[in-house]
């Protein structure tokens, strides 16, 4: 069997050493080792490597590809088919629901550019007369051009009460999962100029990654209603401020860096 070195199976996949190494940490990528150390790969894991870009193709986290991989490994097709079914279906609906919350996010972005640029070129300040601070609703009744994502806050407020504040600060993610999302939302926010606000920070950041900030704020609500996210489209930039009461701030500050 022909023996790969890391930086080999590496140039051969077209996958990074070092993400090599995190499946190896995380399961997905047993590796022999030479008496120096060194990680050894047979051509196997060249076939490995691709039936794991091609489940992360499908969106499944890395635990579920972990568990389809083993699957895999017994070598009945129809039992891999079987198994893949079901979480293509899940992410199916999961897509259809971010898809549905981004279309709903797209036509309130139409709906405020189109009710700017009707606006009359005033001289003086803006002010509720000239009609930018209080934008008209869009078709489907949100706010133009500032989007909160708090479902769970807003249900305290509608009923007069603070529970967002009590709430458990718990994640549904663990593992591999929460990994995952975290390094999602570091490459979302990088280089974003920071400020710290009340229970939370605000991050500013070119408004081209709206709709990656808001798909991925619409799935972290699924697993941390807790968080209370809010979007605000200032000409070229975007500002999303989060917040999280105080029992969220650590997982706050592991998602997005400290608040002050």
């Amino acid at each position: 069997m022909t023996s790969m070195r890391i930086s080999q199976l590496a140039e051969r996949s077209g996958v990074p050493a070092t993400t090599l190494r995190y499946y190896e940490s995380a399961g997905l990528l047993p590796a022999d080792r030479t008496p120096s150390g060194y990680r050894l790969y047979g051509e196997d894991a060249v076939e490995r490597l691709a039936f794991i870009g091609a489940a992360k193709h499908l969106g499944l986290p890395l635990e579920e590809i972990g568990a389809l991989l083993r699957v895999w490994e017994a070598g009945a097709c129809k039992e891999v088919k079987a198994d893949l079914r079901p979480r293509i279906a899940a992410r199916l609906a999961e897509a259809e629901t971010r898809a549905a919350e981004l279309a709903a996010f797209t036509a309130s972005l139409h709906g405020a550019l189109a009710h700017l640029d009707a606006l009359p070129d005033r001289t003086g300040r803006c002010d509720p007369e000239c009609g930018f601070l209080s934008p008209a609703p869009s078709a489907g009744g949100g706010q133009l051009v500032d989007v909160a994502l708090a479902p769970s806050r807003r249900a305290a407020e509608e009923e007069g009460a603070e529970r967002w504040h009590t709430a458990s600060a718990a994640c549904s993610l663990t593992g591999v999962g929460l990994h995952e999302r975290t390094v999602q939302w570091r490459e979302a926010v990088d280089g974003a100029t920071r400020a710290p606000v009340p229970e939370g920070l605000r991050l500013t950041l070119p408004v081209e990654r709206t709709a990656k900030v808001a798909e991925l704020a619409a799935a972290e609500q699924r697993c941390c209603p807790f968080f209370d996210f809010r979007l605000r489209l200032d000409g070229s930039c975007l500002h999303l401020e989060v917040r999280a009461p105080a029992d969220g701030a650590a997982l706050l500050a592991d998602l997005f860096g400290p608040t002050a």
